[in-house]
Order: structure tokens, then C-alpha cells, then sequence
């Protein structure tokens, strides 16, 4: 209820006219014009104290009861926020991967990322050594031409770009992707197994030669 209202009950409960009376002058003190123009916060507030009230009308024993009772409902309400607030954050994190592509905010080379995937693997953080490693690989396809360099890019688009020019690493790559994607963007924490599949993607892809070349290579 309103303070005025609530203050209206306690009075009226201390005058001993009874619970129900005093309920039902307190609801024709909330239809008064100046309730009605309570904002949506407010009676959502409203609504909520009332629900509080409640719970320690119908607690045995009065205040002990309700008491726990608030307590409880607080600590699920706080729950609930804190879930919320990490499903947010998450959900942010994800927009932000995906809007900065492949690569992330900064550029660098490929030597530069397969660096950075060994020292984060020493670190067993697994999930970001996924995230350098194929970075590595989608950096040297780019500075050898195998694939066009694009901004924005996705781990899923080169995986689809590379796989036609290195046909016999597609599904290698495509695995490779979805790691990163897992990782990036599911939150999956990273093995060392799924590290060292894309480490190993990495060491065949800087050997492999796109299949228009070998082509031309072949003796007539």
C-alpha cells in the first residue's frame, strides 16, 4: 500500500475496529483522485509492499514468521536480478564478439597469434587459445591469398571460403569453427583437446596448397 493508506490500516487496526474494516476504508482512501495518478513504478511498488504486507498477515505467530518469510522473498529477488544481470552482460559480450569479427578489436600476424594461443595455452585458458589459434589460420590464409581479407568476417564464412580452395581441410575447418563459435560466443570453456585440433589445423593449413593451384602444378 500507499504510506497514507498503510498509515490509514495501522491507525484503524490500533482504534480495534477490526482487520476487515480497516482494509476496506483503506481501499476507499486508494480510490481517491490522487491515487489514480500514481506512476507505473510506483504502483508496481505499490502492489509489491502489498505483497510483503501479506506475508506477515498470514505468518504464524505474527512478525517472527513474516519475517523469514521477507527474507526469503528478498533473497529470490536478489537471485533473480543477479541472474538477469549475467544473462545481460553475457548477452552484451555476444553482440560485441560478433560485431568485431573474427579478429577481434586489434589486428595482428599470424606469428603474432599463434604466440599468443601458446602462451594462453600454457595458461590453460583454453577457450581464448581456441580463439588465437584460429586467428593464426584465418591470418595466413589471408597474407597467402588463399582467401580475400574482409572485415567482419566470421570463423563459419572462412571455414566456407577456405574449405572450396582447400577442399580436403573443409571439414577440419568447419570443426574448427564451431569450437571458436562454441567458445566465443556459447561461453563453452575450451579443452586441451579442442586446442590442439585446431593447432594441428593450423600446421596443415600452412603446408596445404589451394586446390587451383595443384591443379595447375599437375604435369599435363
Amino acid at each position: 500500500m500507499t504510506a497514507t493508506a498503510l498509515a490509514l490500516v495501522r491507525g484503524l487496526a490500533l482504534d480495534d475496529i477490526g482487520r476487515d474494516e480497516a482494509r476496506r476504508r483503506a481501499v476507499e482512501e486508494l480510490v481517491k483522485p490522487e491515487y489514480q495518478q500514481e506512476s507505473l513504478v510506483e504502483r508496481a511498488f505499490r502492489l509489491f509492499q502489498e505483497f510483503i504486507d501479506g506475508l506477515f498477515d498470514s505468518a504464524p505467530g505474527g512478525v517472527p514468521g513474516g519475517v523469514l518469510a521477507l527474507l526469503a522473498v528478498l533473497l529470490v529477488v536478489v537471485a533473480l536480478a543477479a541472474l538477469l544481470l549475467w544473462q545481460a552482460r553475457r548477452a552484451t559480450g555476444a553482440r560485441r564478439a560478433a560485431a568485431e569479427g573474427l579478429f577481434g578489436p586489434k589486428a595482428h600476424t599470424a606469428e603474432e597469434h599463434r604466440a599468443e594461443a601458446e602462451r594462453l595455452a600454457g595458461e590453460s585458458r583454453w577457450a581464448e587459445a581456441v580463439q588465437e589459434r584460429l586467428r593464426a589460420i584465418a591470418r595466413d590464409l589471408e597474407d597467402r591469398a588463399i582467401v580475400a581479407p574482409q572485415a567482419g568476417r566470421t570463423a563459419d564464412e572462412l571455414a566456407a571460403e577456405a574449405g572450396r580452395e582447400l577442399p580436403a581441410l573443409a571439414p577440419a575447418l568447419t570443426a574448427a569453427a564451431r569450437l571458436f563459435d562454441d567458445v566465443t560466443y556459447g561461453q563453452a570453456p575450451g579443452t586441451p583437446e579442442g586446442y590442439r585440433s585446431v593447432a594441428e589445423l593450423d600446421a596443415g593449413v600452412a603446408a596445404a596448397r589451394p586446390a587451383a593451384l595443384a591443379a595447375t602444378a599437375r604435369p599435363s
